[in-house]
């Protein structure tokens, strides 16, 4: 074989893994999420496992991919171990969907519409119509639609051009004796794995296998322990992507390696022990691309069949030879950055984690106004460090999360979460603040007199409902949530402003003390900026939901000044409610 020969294979064979990953990624990009959350919202049914395990996989084209958010769901603590079972099952056979494809290429027929499945013809119209969409027509998943069609072009195509290199290799007496080595069923279920380890996908090495079925030296029992290795070895991504997570998320990567071995020598031990006794007329049959993929889709439904009644069976056995920690629980586990729409979900649970807390701060703040207790201090600060903390992982992995490919939507939104998480960790500052001037107030034996408390008292409780409006508003992502919001910020500033003019009268009649008017008005200021930042959170709902000729997507700034010129009657109306019930409030005290 000539250097010109192996160039020409070894381009096919990267023509044909790009066309893979092409399609998988435009695959994954056009379900923006949807089949993965299908698999964290399974319940304890495994029969349902294997049903949506197969779909998602055959739909994706990843068994590895499936298989690695399984390890990252587990991880997150959003399944158990019990649920991944039926799911990595399915992803077995969904897997096969490919390898059934590639088996057009054995239509032989003079009907010219039937020639055109072959993939030397379907190859370059998925190409041709692919490019298309991706390049020329916009909107929707068009795009991605496109990448689809021309990742599985390039596929066929690939396919198609290691046949032709390959050609020359059915006379070559060294390339017949190499295969002829992969009878041996402990070297063919090795070279299987290594290969498949190698190109991290076992549909592509089931590719390469059917495209070297045209050199008709692919015997069954050769194709048989090389596909019995390919599932073994497809299992390398998601036993890498379980270091440094949880125990049961370890267990889940090994409990897709266990069901294939178990699998393997099932077969293994039954068709050669078989064939030793009964000397199967198969045994040596030359196989074809169909034949190939017939075999990989038998065994792996039969492997199924065989082991899921015995699938609790399979969990005790991992349970019992997986050793190491605990290891602590991640929302934000890195494996989902490989689908940014799951990714983002999981950010935005953790970024409304952080507004829950900010509220738990901003009502314990407000207690220690009240009534000191330093346990309640000492929870306060709990809670900041965590928000600290949590502030710092969500940017390190929103940051991460842009290195990635990302629709238009998904980098708005990544932009509306930096945003977003940032206002609640200011609130959790603000709190803290406030709980500072309660510390110097309890340390100074310092009390506001009867009518600043009832004061204080009217403007906490708007801050409260301000901050839940907007907690409201970011959980519903409804447009009339959010359009409360505003309405209660600018009543708290209307409060703030009022207060501060009484409190200023008190100082100069000398009602109250330099030292107990720095604190009253410091508490203004915080309380104050707190309703800023939920404002601020509201905004970037309505950003959100409005389309991008709105005034709230294109000025923000004119939007808001806007409101708070009679623009708009809702605001108008919502706002003279709450303002009537705060100032009859704080007329009564």
């Amino acid at each position: 074989m000539t250097i010109i020969e192996i160039t020409a294979m070894l381009g096919a064979i990267a023509v044909l893994m790009f066309g893979m990953s092409t399609m998988t990624d435009g695959l994954e990009k056009l379900s923006s999420g949807r089949l993965e959350r299908l698999l964290e919202h399974l319940t304890d049914n495994v029969f349902k496992g294997v049903l949506f395990g197969a779909v998602v996989t055959g739909l994706i084209q990843s068994s590895t991919a499936t298989t690695v958010m399984c390890v990252a769901f587990v991880n997150a603590g959003v399944m158990k171990l019990e649920q991944t079972v039926g799911i990595i099952m399915g992803a077995n056979i969904g897997t096969t969907v490919t390898a059934q494809l590639l088996s057009l290429g054995d239509i032989s027929t003079d009907n010219p519409f039937l020639m055109m499945l072959k993939p030397a013809v379907l190859g370059g119209i998925l190409a041709v119509l692919g490019i298309i969409f991706y390049l020329f027509i916009n909107g929707g998943g068009k795009r991605f639609f496109g990448q689809i069609l021309l990742g599985m072009g390039l596929l066929f195509i690939g396919m198609s051009s290691m046949e032709t290199a390959m050609a020359p290799m059915q006379s070559s007496s060294a390339f017949q004796q190499m295969f002829a080595s992969f009878s041996n069923p402990v070297l063919g279920v090795i070279v299987g794995a290594l290969v498949t380890a190698l190109l991290h996908s076992s549909a592509a090495s089931v590719g390469i296998l059917q495209a070297l079925s045209a050199t008709g030296v692919i015997s069954f029992n050769i194709a048989f322990p090389l596909i019995m290795g390919q599932n073994i070895g497809t299992c390398l991504t998601s036993l890498v992507s379980s270091v440094g997570a949880s125990k049961n998320a370890k267990r889940t990567a090994a409990l897709h390696l266990i069901f294939n071995i178990t699998g393997t020598l099932i077969f293994l031990v039954v068709l050669y022990g078989g064939n030793a006794l009964f000397h199967f007329s198969f045994w040596e049959a030359i196989m074809d691309r169909g034949a190939i993929a017939n075999l990989h889709l038998t065994f792996n439904i039969s492997c199924t069949v065989i082991l899921l009644p015995f699938h609790k069976q399979l969990v005790k056995l991992v349970e019992r030879v997986t050793p190491g920690g605990e290891g602590e629980i991640s929302m934000l586990d890195e494996r989902f950055l490989a689908t940014p729409s799951l990714a983002l979900e999981r950010a935005e649970s953790m970024v409304m984690q952080m507004g829950a807390s900010a509220q738990e701060n901003i009502q314990i703040a407000v207690e220690l106004l009240e009534r000191f207790d330093l346990k309640k201090l000492e929870r306060l600060n709990e809670t900041e460090a965590t928000l600290d903390k949590m502030e710092g992982l969500l940017d390190s992995y929103l940051v991460k999360l842009t290195d990635r490919t990302l629709s238009q939507e998904e980098s708005s939104k990544v932009s509306v979460l930096l945003h977003t998480l940032s206002d609640f960790e200011r609130m959790g500052d603000y709190a803290v603040n406030v709980s500072e001037c309660a510390v110097v107030l309890n340390d100074r034996n310092l009390s506001f007199s009867p009518r600043a408390k009832k004061e204080l008292d009217v403007l906490t409780r708007a801050v409260e409902e301000t901050v839940e409006k907007t907690l409201q508003c970011y959980r519903t992502h409804q447009w009339s949530d959010a359009l409360q919001v505003e309405p209660m910020e600018e009543v708290v500033d209307v409060l703030a402003a009022e207060l501060k003019d009484w409190h200023v009268e008190r100082l100069k009649d000398g009602k109250c003390t330099i030292e107990l008017g720095t604190q009253f008005l410091e508490l203004l200021i915080n309380l104050e900026r707190i309703s800023d930042h939920c404002s601020n959170v509201a905004l970037n709902v309505l950003r959100e939901l409005s389309s991008k000729s709105d005034l709230v997507w294109t000025d923000s700034h004119d939007y808001m000044r806007q409101l708070h010129h009679g623009a708009d009657p809702v605001f108008d109306q919502l706002f003279q409610e709450y303002r009537e019930r705060y100032f009859r409030d704080l007329e009564e005290a």
